[in-house]
């Protein structure tokens, strides 16, 4: 399956780079990484684009990126039917009002994640968490009372699931931070040639801690880090 999940994603990679769809700017740390581990990748999110330039750019880096995907997700073009052709678990997302009104959704949410990452055992697998859980908007910033600039307030629970489902199989996190200078293209934009260029900035870190409070604040920490990062990548100029 991890042979097929390649050629996907290597093919969709060879149309961007002949179409010259976009320029996306990668940093050292991918030349240091490999196949051989088990890794989480954490990232911002903001477009449908995000999982393609993920994939586009990790490639030959890391073993193949795996994601629990939403079930509205499967309606994206390109996206959606492959994702399910190549058996990507999908899961149903609760909202916080539905959670308060029945406690016991979490533990479902908690056991169909679990149970989705048993099949990640068998071999060094990448599993991708957006830890915003949905694609930041203004709106949805405001909503929120976000206390960062460019990101949505981060959710643990997702992460805390996985972190001990492939726990001590776990060798890194990968913290991914994106970038679109120009603004978050919508998907057809991206393949219209409407983004010109995609700043995509790593960073590796060991397993995070495993009791709840521990894990909130170190990822609190890290998206202040990454909060302040995305204003420094903003203020780039194009080589």
């Amino acid at each position: 399956m991890d042979r097929i999940i390649d050629g996907w994603v290597f093919s969709n990679r060879f149309m961007v780079q002949c179409l010259h769809i976009t320029h996306i700017e990668k940093p050292p740390l991918l030349q240091e990484l490999d196949r051989n581990h088990w890794n989480v990748v954490v990232c911002n999110h903001q477009s449908w684009t995000d999982i393609l330039v993920l994939q586009n750019t990790l490639l030959g880096h890391i073993p193949p990126l795996k994601f629990f995907t939403k079930k509205a997700l499967i309606y994206v073009p390109l996206l959606g039917i492959a994702m399910w052709l190549l058996g990507f678990p999908y899961v149903r997302r609760y909202s916080t009002a539905q959670l308060e009104k029945d406690p016991s959704l979490r533990e479902h949410d908690r056991s169909a994640t679990l149970k989705a990452c048993h099949g990640f055992l068998q071999r060094p697998t990448s599993v991708l968490n957006f830890l915003e859980g949905t694609r930041y908007s203004n709106e949805k910033k405001l909503n929120q009372s976000s206390p960062y600039s460019h990101l949505l307030t981060p959710k643990t629970g997702g992460l805390g699931y996985v972190c001990d489902a492939l726990d001590p199989h776990i060798d890194n996190i990968i913290d991914v931070t994106i970038v679109y200078p120009d603004g978050p293209p919508g998907f057809w934009a991206f393949l219209c040639g409407r983004c010109s260029r995609v700043y995509f900035q790593a960073r590796r870190y060991p397993s995070p801690p495993v009791d709840r409070d521990g894990r909130k604040e170190w990822v609190d920490g890290l998206w202040r880090e990454k909060d302040v990062e995305i204003s420094r990548m903003l203020l780039q100029r194009p080589d």
